[in-house]
């Protein structure tokens, strides 16, 4: 039997908060070790959602903006630089019920003295061919993070919750017309939502239609919908489409093990990143389904890696 590889610190994850947590646990001498995922065409791979984007330009530091994936290779570069090590595979199985902490990948086992878990959220798609090639490119799940890009454009917003209606009230501010796309005759939306964007002269609504089809060869053109009563076809000229039906955090890995809440995200203590279990912490949007920044992630990626530093210090005094 192979004896365990171990470490002081394993990192789970590797967008903006994985990867901050990484320079700051090197820089602690943790010599941390990322097992950072695999890569696909999905956000649940290394580097995270900032990999399907392409200009950031709300990250501090870059006047000029700079690519989603850029930005990663960077911090990544800057983690390796302190002497943090990467297996780009993606961890199947874990056991925290003991210390050391258990963690495979496949047949491999890795034990910690800590874990860091910060395996992102993914936004939900509509599940068409055509959003591989076009996120970034006319297509987004973040209105915060894009919406300047359509200034004085027409898009739509597919979704009828109340974040759906947040992106919509946002992105008023920037395109000249808002259509907000629902499958259904009714809002999911809270009341407070609903009037707000019902008194909005920039947004209009298209109910009981589904988007079967984003149009456009290199950049989005338009959409294809079908009529959810009628099953009619019909297309809308737009240059922007933005998807809110929701996030799903990435935590099937710790379904039993660590508390989380009904929508999937980890609990943290209030003011930490300490989950229910010590010495298990958890960064970024794992446990966030209220900023879902990058900047914000980063930043809990920071306060994962001073609270395992002091947990792990205060375990030898």
């Amino acid at each position: 039997m192979t004896t365990p590889l171990h470490n002081k610190v394993l990192i789970i994850g590797s967008g903006p908060a994985g990867l901050t947590a990484a320079i700051y646990a090197a820089r602690a001498n943790l010599q941390p070790l990322v097992i950072e995922g695999e890569p696909s065409s999905t956000s649940d791979q290394p580097g995270g959602q900032l990999m399907l984007t392409t200009d950031v330009e709300n990250f501090p530091g870059f006047p000029e903006g700079i690519m989603g994936p850029e930005l990663m290779m960077r911090c990544r570069d800057q983690a390796i630089r302190f002497g943090t090590e990467f297996i780009t595979e993606k961890v199947t199985k874990v056991d925290f019920s003991s210390r050391p902490f258990r963690a495979w990948v496949r047949d491999t086992e890795y034990t910690a003295d800590a874990i860091i878990v910060s395996t992102g959220a993914q936004s939900l798609m509509l599940g068409l061919e055509e959003e591989k090639h076009l996120i970034g490119h006319g297509l987004s799940t973040c209105a915060t993070c894009d919406g300047f890009f359509f200034r004085g454009q027409e898009i739509v917003v597919v979704g009828g919750g109340d974040s759906a209606l947040e992106e919509a009230q946002f992105l008023t501010k920037f395109a000249s017309k808002v259509t907000i796309i629902h499958r259904r005759e009714s809002l999911r939306a809270s009341k407070i939502m609903q009037d707000r964007a019902f008194k909005n002269d920039k947004i209009s609504f298209v109910w009981n239609k589904q988007v079967t089809r984003v149009l456009g060869a290199d950049k989005v053109s338009g959409i294809e919908m079908t009529d959810t009563v009628t099953g009619e076809f019909s297309t809308m000229n737009v240059t922007g489409i933005f998807v809110a039906i929701g996030h799903r955090p990435n935590t099937d890995l710790f379904s039993g093990i660590l508390e989380m809440e009904t929508t999937g995200y980890l609990t943290t203590k209030p003011g930490s990143t300490y989950t229910n279990i010590e010495g298990v912490f958890a960064c970024g949007d794992v446990q966030d389904h209220t900023y879902r920044q990058a900047i914000t992630a980063a930043g809990s990626g920071c306060m994962a890696a001073i609270d395992c530093e002091r947990w792990l210090e205060a375990q030898h005094s």
